[in-house]
């Protein structure tokens, strides 16, 4: 019986970074209101023209360099995007040109800002089951070109970016990804959507009047469902293989708001050290958090073959989940 590891991890960020002073010129906001609400104090945004694959095909070139791969061995290609560069094709199928894959076949995964746990959940099963030995999950989102540029409420909060990790089977002794539990309620979706664009209101002149192509939320209610969620989704992985926070010895949680993830953390019983925290330079980017996260961990040497981690998530949908990973790099 296989199980999956991660034998890589990679970022990749835009060049331009916007801070909240920069934000503070063009909209009713300062930056102490942004840090002391959001904890945010900049962000990265895509440069014109720039699109979710390139971010991606930026991300995965690293990653593919780190393990000493060619693109030609990769078998699977999973996107996680609520941005993806057009309807169809998929991004994963352009992400796939654009890094050379030709032997890879692949799929978007719409979840939100849950979407790379979700993806890297599906990935693990490809290996798992043994039809394949390199499977690559990708969280990517271009906020920006979701955003109204007016709406200090949803434009101070995101930022672009993408990041990846590369699913192998592991070796006789490893652990690897242990388990995963995911979620979702439907009764939350009015509270964080975009509903333009799709099939019930496609794109017109009204639409684009009323402003239907942007992100819309619910601040205080998607705060109350995180909050709850994230941690219960948490506390409920751990008590099922008969662990406690203190066997923990990396949480990586959705970066959306610092007074979500410290509310999380407090209700867990997590030590702040073994907490990542990384939403100051880098915003909510949606899909990439957590694998943002995870590879900014390994580079600073942050992670230690055989930790236990924990990823935790929430977004639109809503959407929650959890995974237990055995670090084996």
């Amino acid at each position: 019986m296989y199980r999956a590891k991660i034998t890589a991890a990679a970022y990749h960020v835009p060049d331009r970074v916007v801070t909240n002073h920069d934000l503070a010129k063009v909209l009713d906001t300062s930056d102490e209101w942004i840090r002391t609400r959001t904890g945010i104090r900049e962000r990265h945004f895509a440069a014109r023209g720039e699109s979710t694959s390139d971010l991606a095909a930026a991300a995965v070139k690293k990653l593919l360099k780190q393990r000493g791969i060619d693109a030609k061995e990769i078998d699977c290609i999973i996107v996680a995007t609520v941005t993806p560069d057009m309807f169809f094709p998929s991004t994963a199928c352009v992400l796939q040109e654009k890094i050379g894959a030709s032997n890879a076949w692949g799929f978007d995964l719409s979840g939100a800002c849950s979407g790379f746990l979700y993806a890297l959940a599906t990935g693990s099963q490809f290996v798992h089951s043994g039809a394949y030995g390199k499977v690559l999950v990708v969280g990517a989102d271009l906020m920006t070109s979701i955003l109204d540029p007016r709406d200090r409420n949803t434009y101070i909060l995101f930022g672009d970016g993408a990041g990846v990790v590369l699913l192998e089977p592991t070796r006789p002794g490893e652990r690897g990804i242990i388990d995963f539990l995911l979620r979702c309620d439907g009764s939350g979706g009015k509270y964080l959507r975009m509903p333009g664009g799709g099939s019930l209101h496609p794109a017109s002149p009204d639409t684009i009047r009323r402003n239907m192509h942007v992100v819309h939320q619910d601040g205080r209610a998607v705060f109350k469902f995180a909050v709850q969620g994230m941690s219960d989704v948490s506390e409920s992985i751990l008590r099922r293989n008969h662990l406690c926070s203190s066997d923990v010895d990396l949480f990586v949680p959705h970066q959306a708001n610092i007074r979500i993830i410290d509310a999380s953390t407090e209700k867990l019983g997590l030590e702040q050290s073994k907490v990542v925290r990384n939403i100051d330079r880098f915003a909510n980017t949606t899909a990439a958090t957590i694998p943002i996260g995870l590879g900014e961990s390994y580079e600073d040497r942050r992670l230690k073959k055989g930790d236990l981690v924990l990823l935790a998530t929430f977004g639109a949908g809503f959407t929650s989940g959890s995974l237990l990973l055995r670090w084996t790099l």
